[in-house]
C-alpha cells in the first residue's frame, strides 16, 4: 500500500454485514482502515467489528457517543475490547463526559472528537441555539476536547487549516466530506477533494460512497490515489 492509501478510511455505510465484509475482502489489499458507522453497527452489531479485525484490518468505530459520563466510559471500554482502533465521541457532550471517555481508553485506541457534522451549516447551528459561526464552534469544541484528553478531531475539510494554525501537529485530524473531482457532493455541504484535504493537513480521509457505490470499488480507490498523486 502507498502512503496515500494508508491515509484513506473507507466508510462501510452499507446495510448488512455480508456487504461490508465483501468490501473489506475486496479492498484490503489496497486499504487498511475501514469505518463502521451507525447504520452497519445497528444492523449487524459488534460482531461485524470483530470479523473485520479478524481479517487483519483496522476499524474506525464511528458511533459518535454522547451520553452521561459513566455510560460513555463503559462504551469506550467495550469498543476497546472489540479491537477498534478509532472511536468517536461528540465534543458537545462536555468536559466531564470527554474526560471519562479519555480515562477509559488505552493507547491503542484513538479517541476522536466530533465537532460540527459536515451536513451542518450556520443555519443548522441557529436551529439548535448556537450563535457562533461553524468555524468558531469547531475551534471552541476542539479546544475543549483536546484539553479533556481526546487524541484527535473529526472536522470538515474547511476547518483543517484553522485547527492546524491553532493546535499545530499535536492533534490528529480525521476528515469526512471528501469527494473526488468526479463524484457528486450528495448530502454533505462542507466538502473538498482528497488532494486538497491532504495538502491542508488532514491525517486521514474518510471516503464512503465514491468508493462503495462505485461499480468497481478497487478501480475507484485507484482513481482517488491517482488524483492525489497528480
Amino acid at each position: 500500500m502507498t502512503d496515500a492509501a494508508d491515509k484513506i478510511i473507507v466508510a462501510l455505510d452499507v446495510p448488512s454485514k455480508k456487504e461490508a465484509l465483501a468490501l473489506v475482502d475486496q479492498l484490503r489489499g489496497q486499504i487498511s482502515f475501514f469505518k463502521v458507522g451507525l447504520q452497519l453497527y445497528t444492523a449487524s452489531g459488534p460482531e461485524v467489528v470483530r470479523e473485520i479485525v479478524r481479517q487483519n484490518a483496522n476499524v474506525f468505530l464511528d458511533l459518535k457517543l454522547h451520553d452521561i459520563p459513566n455510560t460513555v466510559a463503559s462504551a469506550v471500554a467495550a469498543a476497546r475490547e472489540l479491537g477498534a482502533r478509532m472511536l468517536t465521541v461528540h465534543l458537545s457532550g462536555g468536559r466531564v463526559m470527554l474526560e471519562a471517555a479519555a480515562a477509559a481508553k488505552t493507547p491503542d485506541l484513538l479517541l476522536l472528537g466530533v465537532s460540527v457534522l459536515t451536513s451542518s451549516d450556520e443555519t443548522t447551528l441557529r436551529e439548535i441555539g448556537v450563535g457562533s459561526s461553524v468555524e468558531q464552534q469547531v475551534e471552541r469544541l476542539s479546544a475543549l476536547g483536546i484539553n479533556a484528553g481526546v487524541d484527535g478531531i473529526v472536522a470538515s475539510p474547511h476547518e483543517i487549516k484553522l485547527l492546524r494554525a491553532r493546535f499545530g501537529d499535536k492533534v490528529l485530524i480525521v476528515t469526512p466530506g471528501i469527494r473526488p473531482t468526479w463524484a457528486e457532493s450528495e448530502d454533505q455541504k462542507r466538502i473538498t477533494t482528497p488532494r486538497e484535504a491532504l495538502q491542508h493537513g488532514a491525517n486521514y480521509l474518510v471516503i464512503g460512497r465514491p468508493i462503495t457505490a462505485h461499480k468497481n470499488p478497487r478501480e475507484a480507490v485507484q482513481m482517488i490515489l491517482q488524483e492525489i498523486s497528480e
